[in-house]
């Protein structure tokens, strides 16, 4: 038998005062991941709060459970990951530090707001209007690999959710959607590329060692950023075709 404590910060509410919640956790599975106590958690009253402390249902967002949807992500002992691709056992310490999301609002407990980055989508439009060109094969699939977790924007010291800069989730998607369309009719696809990505990226790529999807992120963006930003459309397109 195998036990951690989890120390949980948790919030009633929007505009809630937070406070942290310690759990005692008891697991057979050397395997057993933080998602997997966390759905336990929501079904049985282990907390060691007073015991007088009405217990309350843990908030949390979750799907999949395999690491595809990217619904169960938040920050774990400091850093952004994945609830379901955390195995408990990997960590050294005997108290795990969980919370939400730190870069959205909460709206309750571990449960965020993430409506901003599909609404980011819509403000720039990231859609094909016309026929779609069978064209940049490599770029596609690399893109269309974001599961929109938004673990790259809590991690990267240039977002924030009110700011211009869109982040690297709205990047796979511009990059996608670029890649489909014919030079011509990306005009304005791109000037949104150069203004709400380009503009905005430091380049430090903290967003590359996060990514659940193992998205080539570094490769997006240069490939991207020659057809946005220096014009080299053709060679984008010729070198996404061949790797």
């Amino acid at each position: 038998m195998y036990r951690k404590i989890l120390k949980i910060k948790r919030c009633e509410g929007a505009g809630k005062e937070s406070y942290y919640e310690k759990y005692e956790v008891s697991f057979e599975n050397p395997k057993e991941t933080l998602s997997g106590v966390l759905l336990k958690l929501s079904e049985e009253n282990i907390t060691e709060k007073d015991p007088e402390h009405e217990y309350r249902p843990l908030f949390w967002e979750h799907s999949c459970l395999q690491k595809k949807c990217g619904a169960c992500a938040m920050v774990i002992n400091g850093e952004p990951g994945m609830a379901c691709d955390t195995f408990l056992n990997d960590i050294e310490e005997d108290i795990i530090e969980v919370e939400p999301l730190r870069k959205f609002p909460v709206i309750k407990d571990l449960y965020v707001d993430r409506s901003f980055m599909t609404e980011s989508l819509k403000d720039l439009e990231v859609w094909l209007n016309e026929e779609a060109l069978n064209t940049g094969e490599k770029i596609v699939y690399e893109a269309s690999r974001c599961i929109q977790c938004g673990l790259c924007l809590e991690i990267c010291p240039n977002y924030c959710v009110d700011g211009i800069f869109r982040g690297m989730a709205a990047m796979t998607q511009l990059s996608f959607v670029m890649a489909k369309m014919k030079k011509e009719e990306g005009k304005e696809m791109r000037k949104n590329y150069r203004k709400y990505v380009y503009e905005g990226c430091g380049k430090s790529l903290a967003c590359r060692n996060v990514c659940p999807a193992g998205v080539d992120i570094e490769n997006l963006l240069v490939r991207s950023n020659a057809a946005a930003v220096w014009n080299r459309w053709n060679s984008y397109i010729e070198r996404n075709e061949e790797k």
